[in-house]
């Protein structure tokens, strides 16, 4: 919730970021020429009126502002009541931003206060509100999905795990797995289980843990990783695998092969973000391919997942769905896309 100088430094970087990207709108996806002599064209449009909800973090007020207007769409805002004086200001500046564009009044309007039961009747405005972007926790998202009949795409949380293959490099194993988790532990992006092949358990396994507890990271893990662990490792739970822990704590388990550790991400991971580290091109192809998630890397940290990181200048979330956008929600995921023939008198028989 905290907005110190560093943090309002970075929000006006990724505005600034924003501007500099090319404008998606209008964008020609594709031009043909039909059999009946009508010229098709594909053209990337605004979606219309996007609607953010979202929890704790202001800075997001200004990232779907900035990237709502930067796409041609109108934002409707919904912060959280923790953040209520923060968002405010907020909100206001982008107002006085709009009007100093003279773009039209209205173009970032904000939704204040209220509950569950007002967040449910904005979800039902389908002839004012064209799309709905939740982002926060299971709650809103169970709420959302009782009442809406506006369509949704989720700034999904994030489960995501490490896998530390039989031939990874020990030093970039240790490195990884301490940044996903260590770096910054509340965000989506971080790893929240390590998966180490049999292999490593012995030697490799031990040190990460070392360098995990030294970092004061609570370790709870399988029989075979308490049984290596030099350091101190509680016994995990059937729902220690399926929990993000925003915070300093870890799930680790000793799988037997990389078929292994994608069976464990596909069960437990949350579609969001997960890692292989790696020597083998085998052991990375099967990964990618057979991991079911929107990001998934090979021998990197889960924390580059973000729409700074991936050049698209700020983002409102990251989706995990598959329709109609998958991974940061930048300004492309922002738009919809129509299609334009132009004729000469064409009819179908």
């Amino acid at each position: 919730l905290r907005l110190d100088e560093e943090r309002i430094e970075a929000m006006a970087t990724g505005v600034e970021a924003v501007i500099a990207l090319e404008d998606p709108v209008g964008e020609l996806l594709e031009r043909r020429t039909l059999e009946s002599g009508i010229e098709l064209e594909h053209r990337r449009v605004p979606i219309g009126v996007v609607a953010i909800v979202y929890e704790a973090r202001p800075n997001v007020t200004i990232d779907a502002a900035a990237l709502c207007l930067k796409s041609g769409n109108a934002a409707v805002l919904r912060g959280s009541s923790s953040a209520a004086a923060s968002n405010a200001v907020l909100v206001e500046l982008a107002r006085e931003a709009v009007a100093e564009a003279e773009l039209p009044a209205g173009t970032v309007e904000a939704v204040a206060g209220g509950g569950r039961e007002e967040l449910g009747q904005l979800a039902k405005q389908r002839a004012l509100v064209d799309l709905i972007i939740p982002r926060g926790g299971e709650g809103l998202k169970a709420a959302l999905e009782e009442v809406a009949e506006v369509p949704i795409l989720y700034a999904a949380s994030g489960n995501c795990h490490v896998y530390v293959d039989a031939t990874a490099d020990p030093g970039m194993a240790r490195r990884i797995a301490y940044n996903a988790k260590v770096q910054r532990p509340g965000v989506c992006n971080a790893a929240e289980t390590l998966l180490v092949h049999r292999d490593l358990a012995t030697e490799l396994l031990p040190a990460i843990l070392a360098d995990l507890h030294e970092a004061g990271v609570e370790l709870v893990g399988d029989g075979r990783v308490r049984a290596a662990a030099a350091v101190p490792v509680a016994p995990a739970t059937d729902e220690d695998w399926d929990r993000e822990y925003h915070g300093l704590k870890m799930a680790v388990a000793v799988v037997d092969s990389v078929a292994d550790a994608i069976d464990h991400v596909n069960r437990h991971g949350s579609g969001h973000s997960e890692a292989i580290v790696t020597a083998s091109a085998d052991a990375a192809d099967a990964f990618t391919g057979g991991v079911d998630a929107a990001c998934v890397y090979v021998n990197a940290s889960t924390r580059f997942t973000d729409g700074f990181e991936f050049g698209m200048g700020a983002e409102i979330g990251n989706s995990t769905q598959k329709l109609h956008a998958r991974g940061p929600i930048g300004l492309r995921e922002l738009t919809s896309t129509k299609y334009v023939l132009r004729g000469s008198g064409q009819t179908r028989g």
